[in-house]
């Protein structure tokens, strides 16, 4: 191209210490000993066969695996179930720890190791759908940069992201990702910031415009001072968000420990019986491996990861899979405003301008400047500029100060873009032609220190929001539904008008949003959905937090689930899939103890040993099984309103 090539300096690499490597792989290992255990398990009990029916080698010899399986296996379950035991927390297990140590007892080493297996291989399967909850927000965070490109002295080098400091100067070449938030100050350009905001369209970039990290650049290189550090920008939050994610494992089986509160002191009353009945503790024993509750500690799981893979084929992110049991038993149902029962994309309704203005020019202008800005009203505006086929021009010094508005320099015209409070708070000239209040979004123009416009906006209600609303009750067993806006109470009546919703909460700020939906779950269990990061606080209090779209990575990280199309049909899907989990999980839970239960009566009267029912066990366990995989195919009806 003819430019003289910029000596790049190559960043020196950070080698990690072999005692850090090792460990990370012991915190691995750690997290995932239930999935080794069960494989382990596994093996040594095809090494046990293989030894006693393949090599017909001695019963001392072959039992070796199982006792290693019960030793390494075994005992760590057991205690933790103990611990558990101890501080008064038990479920369906409970009756898996009591099996292995009986098995051991009375050396039917058999019977326990493969309800070691059972038992391990159940809480993998747990693990595995919580690590697999978060995949699309995983995916995005693989995104991140590992290196920026920083410019001193016009020399260009490569720099870890840590070493990054506010105020340097940053180069973005095009289709990279941008490593910090900053602000451009060289260069013109496009950058695509769907994966933070949700917004499917490139934003325009000049000097003075922020960018984010996590930005893609388009074709042109851009030039940027960092405002923040990498650990402090948006996408170290989405990481953040991440690692916290893994670490709070939420419980999967609470439907699980309901069941097993009936079913474990049954299953221990008729092993204790065919003990005292027979005089044969073997009985117990064998009672209590047919009574091993599979159908519950694997089954559920099962269930649960075949919804949470069909909930991710129809673009809904399950985060929390508890929220997919709650869902059902859901009866108030709170909504956000903005962008949740509207499309959040305002249309320009009326255009009032100032004597001494004309109305193509005063767009024209306004336009021009929101080309620089991703406030949801400059969408309206270049739309209106478009079908107006106004040419619009470049912008410079553009800001946009908090709470200030946007302002710029367009054709050497000051512009700027506030609020009718500020024009007169500020006492600006001409502030006395602006019209009176009406219902609606509004801005004010300001051109030249001169007040020029007034702008008004309706942001119209979703096609399907009446219809929706409508079937919650009838469909989804919703009791009551309301609207809970920061929005003023004109606004708001207008829209509860429209999609056929009664109870109204308007005007509201966050703090006051948290206390609503607080005294509305004491009452009953609540769904809230919403899209924007004022919603996080009353989302997190809420039974069943939802996010509508990917606008805010805060909203993302309270939600207990996230649609990243932004439909209010992905909200009745999110329904239709919990209630399906629901009724095949009790399927298979029920139809399992039920099996089990005849089972027991079998090994209680003497026909049954303890390793025979360990396998009729696994038989069962198959077969409730196979029916929670049906939980991962698409049903004929997965939406019923429209």
């Amino acid at each position: 191209m003819g430019a003289t090539a910029e000596p790049v300096i190559a960043p020196q690499r950070k080698h990690q210490p072999a005692t850090s490597r090792f460990g990370e792989f012991v915190t691995i290992l750690h997290r995932r000993r239930t999935s080794v255990i069960a494989a382990f398990s596994a093996a040594a009990i095809l090494a046990y066969l293989i030894l006693r029916y393949g090599l017909r080698t001695s019963s001392g010899i072959s039992q070796i695996p199982l006792l290693a399986v019960l030793f390494f296996g075994g005992v760590p379950l057991v205690y933790e179930l103990a611990r558990n035991l101890l501080c008064r927390e038990f479920g369906s297990d409970l009756l898996a720890g009591i099996s292995i140590v009986t098995s051991v007892l009375l050396h039917e080493y058999l019977a326990g190791a493969i309800v070691v297996l059972m038992l391990s291989g159940g809480e993998a399967l747990e693990n595995y759908a919580v690590r697999n909850a978060s995949s699309a927000l995983r995916a995005l965070a693989k995104r991140m940069p590992t290196i920026a490109h920083r410019k001193r002295d016009s020399v260009i080098s490569d720099v870890a992201l840590d070493d990054i400091a506010v105020g340097d100067i940053l180069v973005i070449y095009p289709h990279e990702v941008a490593p910090v938030d900053g602000l451009v100050i060289e260069g013109h350009g496009m950058m695509n910031e769907a994966f933070l905001t949700g917004e499917p369209f490139d934003i325009t970039k000049a000097p003075g415009a922020a960018v984010i990290s996590g930005a893609l650049n388009g074709a042109s290189a851009l030039t940027i001072m960092a405002s923040r550090r990498a650990v402090d920008s948006r996408y170290a939050r989405i990481m953040e968000v991440m690692r916290e994610s893994e670490q709070r494992q939420p419980r999967l089986r609470r439907m699980g420990d309901q069941l097993g509160a009936i079913y474990t002191p049954v299953a221990v009353s008729i092993a204790v019986l065919a003990w005292v009945l027979s005089g044969e503790a073997i009985r117990f024993l064998a009672v209590l491996v047919v009574a091993t509750p599979c159908p519950l500690l694997i089954a559920i799981p099962v269930s649960i990861i075949g919804s949470i893979s069909l909930a991710a084929r129809r673009s809904i992110v399950i985060k929390n899979p508890a929220a997919l049991e709650q869902i059902a038993s859901c009866r108030t149902a709170i909504f956000d405003k903005t962008g949740t029962l509207t499309y959040g994309e305002p249309k320009l309704t009326e255009q009032i301008v100032a004597p001494g203005f004309t109305q193509k020019e005063a767009l024209r202008l306004v336009a021009s400047l929101e080309l620089y800005s991703k406030h949801p009203l400059a969408r309206a505006l270049l739309a209106a500029a478009r079908s107006e086929a106004l040419s619009l021009q470049q912008a410079s010094r553009v800001s946009e100060p908090p709470g200030q508005g946007l302002r710029g320099t367009v054709a050497g015209h000051e512009v700027r873009i506030t609020s009718r409070n500020k024009v007169i708070a500020e006492k600006v000239p001409g502030a006395e032609h602006l019209p009176p209040i009406v219902g609606g979004l509004e801005c004010a123009i300001v051109i030249d220190g001169r007040f020029a416009a007034l702008f008004r906006f309706r942001d119209a209600p979703r096609a399907e929001g009446r219809s929706f609303i409508r079937h919650l009750g009838p469909k989804h067993q919703f009791q009551r539904l309301m609207i809970l806006s920061g929005d003023r109470e004109s606004e708001v009546r207008y829209l509860a008008e429209e999609v056929g919703i009664r109870e109204i909460h308007a005007e509201q700020s966050p703090e006051q949003k948290l206390l609503i939906v607080r005294e509305e779950t004491r009452r009953a269990k609540t769904l809230y959905v919403g899209d924007g990061i004022n919603d996080a606080p009353a989302m997190m209090a809420a039974t069943v937090g939802m996010a509508i779209g990917q606008n805010s990575d805060v909203t993302a990280e309270a939600a207990d689930v996230v649609a990243m199309e932004n439909s209010l049909k992905k909200v009745d899907e999110f329904i239709h899939i919990g209630r399906r989990l629901r009724c095949i999980a009790l399927q298979s839970a029920i139809g399992g103890m039920a099996l089990s239960l005849g089972g027991m009566m079998l090994a209680a009267s003497g026909y049954l040993p303890p390793v025979a029912g360990a396998i009729g066990q696994e038989i069962i366990d198959v077969f409730a099984v196979l029916n929670a995989l049906r939980m991962a195919l698409p049903p004929k009806l997965i939406s019923d309103y429209g």
